[in-house]
């Protein structure tokens, strides 16, 4: 073997592999800077077969579609034998994937007024926020109608419970009614609420019954920006859970996926597919905010922002790869800890 060989193979040899997502370095200040950037965390999505972390659960399902023999794995064929589509969860044997796949799989909620509601839960559990659900439907106003105008609002409790449902007067003549989408036209809004009394309602249930500004509830929804600007809410940052921006739930790049495809995908049904529901929507991001909240990811006891950064480079770089990970942290406050405490 000659010298050039036995050179390369040291290289081989001493590359750094980093342990989440298997990626592999020839130095180990670039795994090092790799870590720092990348926020590996046991709350990243992971693949159930071989375990390795990605960005999304979109990143998961991507590279569960790469053939084994690109992957060099075989995640893939084991996956399509005993994986939820759902979840992406792994089992053991099919019973029981089976069985798993009779909870996982929801049914559409069923159209208001058509169920039973029970009286809305005011329970805590232990010391953890309830949360509630919003979702608005706008019509046009202005003189080509793409003014955004509050013309109905739904809140449900965490038990698809109806505490909200009401149709709001605009503020300002309707231009366009979108009745492809909302479903609504003049006879349905010209008895509805003032948009300030509904405002004080909604705002009275997310403050405990207060005026405060103080939020004593988790507010969930879908891109919740363009509903609190219809209603003129401010609420407070760390009290949203927004499915629309919620990174486990994300494209792989990043960008945000629609109520429609993330429901199809992750609870096993369709919405939407005539006129929008605000009730079918609320349901639909409360129990996408659920399922993602029970997941397990244990507890690490660093859950916010990334120790990596707080230490100095030379120490790190004396930390094997296995360490790295241990004091890497996420760069989003994962939605499991809303079970364990306050946020």
């Amino acid at each position: 073997m000659d010298s050039r060989s036995i050179s390369f193979k040291k290289r081989k040899i001493s590359r750094h592999r980093c342990v989440a997502c298997y990626k592999m370095f020839n130095r180990r200040e670039h795994l090092v800077e790799h870590m720092k950037i990348s926020y590996h965390s046991l709350h990243q999505p992971r693949c159930g077969v071989c375990l390795k972390h990605c960005k999304s659960f979109e990143s998961v399902r991507e590279h569960l579609n790469v053939p084994d023999h690109l992957f060099k794995g075989n995640c893939k064929a084991i996956f399509s034998k005993r994986g939820c589509t759902l979840c992406l969860q792994v089992f053991e044997e099919a019973i029981a994937l089976a069985d798993h796949k009779n909870k996982c799989q929801l049914s559409p909620p069923c159209p208001l007024g058509t169920s039973t509601q029970r009286n809305p839960s005011r329970s805590h559990a232990g010391s953890r926020l309830k949360a509630v659900a919003l979702d608005c439907e706008m019509v046009g106003g202005g003189d080509d109608g793409t003014i955004d105008q509050c013309a109905s609002v739904c809140l449900v409790d965490e038990d698809e419970n109806v505490i909200l449902s009401t149709h709001v007067r605009p503020l300002l003549p309707v231009t366009d009614y979108r009745h492809e989408v909302t479903g609504l036209s003049e006879e349905d809004l010209k008895d509805g609420m003032p948009l300030e009394d509904v405002r004080a309602r909604v705002v009275s249930i997310l403050c405990g019954g207060h005026n405060d500004g103080a939020g004593r509830l988790l507010l969930v929804g879908h891109d919740l920006r363009h509903d609190m600007s219809c209603l003129n809410l401010e609420y407070p940052s760390n009290l949203l859970r927004d499915t629309a921006k919620y990174v486990p739930l994300m494209k792989t790049n990043l960008v945000s996926q629609s109520l429609r495809y993330l429901t199809k995908s992750y609870l096993g049904y369709k919405i939407q597919c005539g006129k929008h529901e605000p009730y079918e929507d609320c349901v639909s991001a409360m129990r996408l905010y659920k399922r993602m909240r029970d997941q397990e990811h244990g507890c690490s006891g660093k859950e916010e922002g990334n120790g990596l950064n707080s230490r100095k480079q030379s120490d790190l770089e004396k930390m094997k790869a296995e360490e790295l990970y241990q004091n890497s942290t996420s760069e989003y406050r994962c939605w499991c800890l809303d079970r364990l405490s306050n946020p």
